[in-house]
C-alpha cells in the first residue's frame, strides 16, 4: 500500500506537529511520519479525505500545499526555521545553498529564483529575518550575552549581528532588549 505525503504551510514548531498529529488521528488517519511542514499518512487518500484534511488544517491555522512549487518553498522555509530556531546544524564542510540543494534535490539557482518570485524576498533575506527573530527571542529571555547569541547563530562577530539587527529593526539589540514589550513576530509571519 502506498503512503500519501502532504506538505503543510505554517507548521513551525513542535506544538504544530502535535496539533496536526492529533487532529489527523481524530479524523481516523494513521500517521506514518511527521516533521515540520510534512506529514506522511498510511495509504492513499480520496478527494473527500483531502478536503477533510484541508478543512481541519485551516481551522488550526495551517494550510495544505498542493503544487510542487509551493512545496519547494515550504521545504526551504522549514529547513531555515529548523536551522535557526531548533538548532539543526548544517555540516561544516558545505555552505547553506549546497545544503538546500541536497535536502530538496533541486539546484540552488532554481530554488532561489522560485523562492524569490513567490515570496518577494531572497532566501538570504528570509534567513536573515528568521535569525533576527531568533535574536529577539534570545534577548527577551535575557539568559545569554550578545556574544553568545552571535556565536549560536553563526555570526562572524557581535558587530555583524548588531549591524544586521539594526538594519532590519531600526534599533540596536541593546535598545530592543531595554524596550518594554519586545516586539516579536510569530514565525509564520516573518
Amino acid at each position: 500500500m502506498e503512503n500519501t505525503t502532504i506538505y503543510v504551510k505554517n507548521m513551525v514548531c513542535n506544538r504544530c506537529i502535535r496539533v496536526v498529529r492529533e487532529e489527523l488521528k481524530q479524523l481516523g488517519f494513521t500517521i506514518e511520519a511527521i516533521e515540520l511542514g510534512k506529514v506522511t499518512i498510511r495509504g492513499s487518500l480520496s478527494e473527500e479525505d483531502l478536503l477533510s484534511i484541508e478543512k481541519t488544517l485551516l481551522s488550526n491555522g495551517f494550510e495544505r500545499v498542493n503544487d510542487r512549487h509551493h512545496q519547494v518553498i515550504e521545504q526551504v522555509k522549514t529547513i531555515i526555521i529548523e536551522h535557526v530556531h531548533h538548532g539543526r546544524s548544517i555540516p561544516g564542510h558545505i555552505n547553506f545553498s549546497e545544503y538546500l540543494e541536497q535536502q530538496i534535490g533541486v539546484n540552488y539557482s532554481s530554488i532561489s529564483k522560485l523562492f524569490s518570485s513567490f515570496e518577494g524576498v531572497t532566501i538570504e533575506k528570509y534567513l536573515i529575518l528568521q535569525k533576527i527573530e531568533r535574536v529577539k527571542e534570545l534577548l527577551a529571555y535575557d539568559e545569554q550575552t550578545l556574544s553568545e547569541i552571535a556565536y549560536e547563530l553563526d555570526y562572524s562577530s557581535v558587530a555583524h549581528l548588531s549591524g544586521q539587527f539594526k538594519k532590519v529593526t531600526g534599533m540596536t539589540p541593546t535598545a530592543f532588549k531595554n524596550m518594554a514589550g519586545n516586539r516579536r513576530k510569530p514565525l509564520d509571519q516573518v
